[in-house]
């Protein structure tokens, strides 16, 4: 059967399932999810849902829920057109960036084509990849932590996925980096823009100009609407049609739609005050960890990345204390490191303090 997978008859003629070649070495998507009293794992907005967005949900609550949502989002879309810098054909919305990072993959690649990412970034990159029957390419950072445009576009692929600022790193692609690659690659370049915010960048307004680029937007982060299931993606007209006749109707829920629509129009002044105290912390977080001796890499996100020697038992450590926050092992130039969303700041003194106590009782510990 190849890829394909299916139904299979047995010589007793039992009938089981074999499942598809390119999902033997996936697992379903599974991150520890025992609460805690301060939960700094997700990358999610400290503040909560923005109140115009809350309002909208609970006017919307009613007889909405007995109809379905509007087909493509329409109204939703023009707004956010309007707050990218874009036309509202150059806009697609989905139930999240990650669905419509899965039409960008299911539309544009055939099964046997080579995807390159950048490694380590978004782990659903590779995973989207191999669930479309596509062959996943790792292209290891630069020791700086950037994208290396060189690797990148050696791997001569057909879709090229780049994350600025990256996922779990922090840290923005150069714009020459990015630059180079918009310019060289020989196909369609995805460009994961889910902390744009954080760093004041938007690479979403040129993408319908490159032709070949598609940038992709959340509501979870920045926006407080995680729960909420609300993405878009930006690109030229072209291949915004390309997934729109994957993404199908109906995705984006009537009570989401409201409540990203009053995010992105209403309540922008409020999301714009939350995103620069969230760059005010993290500065200060992370010169606080430079004072006790960590080493954390530079961050234009929501959160710091911190090398540290064991990162499940530093995990454990902060658990302990009811704080949890997402631990990598073996990151590729990296090592071990903890992945620290950024909250408000007697949250993070609270890490700072957990983080100095974890360090005392591990006297072996190296931070750099």
């Amino acid at each position: 059967m190849g890829d394909e997978g299916g139904l299979v008859t047995s010589g007793e003629g039992s009938r089981g399932f074999t499942p598809r070649a390119a999902l033997a070495g996936l697992r379903a998507y599974d991150v520890e999810s025992a609460p805690c009293a301060l939960e700094l794992a997700d990358n999610t907005s400290p503040f909560g849902a923005p109140p115009a967005a809350l309002r909208a949900m609970a006017a919307g609550v009613g007889d909405r829920l007995a109809r379905y949502p509007t087909t493509y989002s329409r109204e939703l879309r023009d707004a956010i057109a309007a707050y990218v810098g874009v036309s509202g054909d150059e806009v697609m919305v989905g139930c999240g960036s990650d669905e419509l990072l899965g039409c960008a993959f299911r539309a544009l690649g055939t099964p046997g084509d080579r995807v390159a990412y950048m490694d380590p970034t978004f782990v659903m990159a590779r995973v989207f990849a191999q669930t479309n029957s596509l062959l996943p390419v790792a292209v290891p950072l630069t020791a700086a932590h950037d994208a290396d445009a060189d690797a990148l576009l050696a791997a001569a692929t057909l879709l090229t996925y780049v994350c600025t600022p990256n996922n779990p790193t922090g840290g923005e692609i150069a714009r020459p980096t990015l630059d180079r690659i918009l310019a060289e690659a020989p196909g369609v370049v995805l460009v994961d823009e889910a902390y744009a915010e954080f760093a004041g960048a938007n690479h979403a307004a040129a993408a319908p100009a490159h032709e070949r680029m598609l940038a992709f937007r959340t509501f979870s982060k920045a926006f407080g609407l995680a729960g909420a299931r609300v993405g878009y993606v930006v690109g030229a007209r072209a291949l915004i049609a390309e997934l729109e006749k994957v993404r199908g109707p109906f995705t984006v829920t009537a009570l989401s739609e409201s409540a990203a629509l009053a995010a992105v129009t209403t309540d922008l002044p409020w999301v714009e005050r939350c995103v620069r105290e969230v760059r005010e912390v993290r500065g200060r977080f992370a010169d606080a960890l430079r004072d006790e001796g960590f080493a954390p890499l530079p961050s234009a996100a929501n959160f710091v990345l911190i090398p540290v020697d064991d990162a499940v038992a530093w995990g454990a450590a902060l658990r302990a204390r009811d704080i949890r926050v997402r631990h990598f092992e073996s990151l590729p130039g990296i090592g071990d490191a903890l992945r620290i969303t950024i909250g408000t700041w007697d949250d993070m003194q609270r890490v700072l303090m957990a983080m100095a106590a974890t360090r005392d009782a591990r006297p072996a510990v190296s931070h750099a």
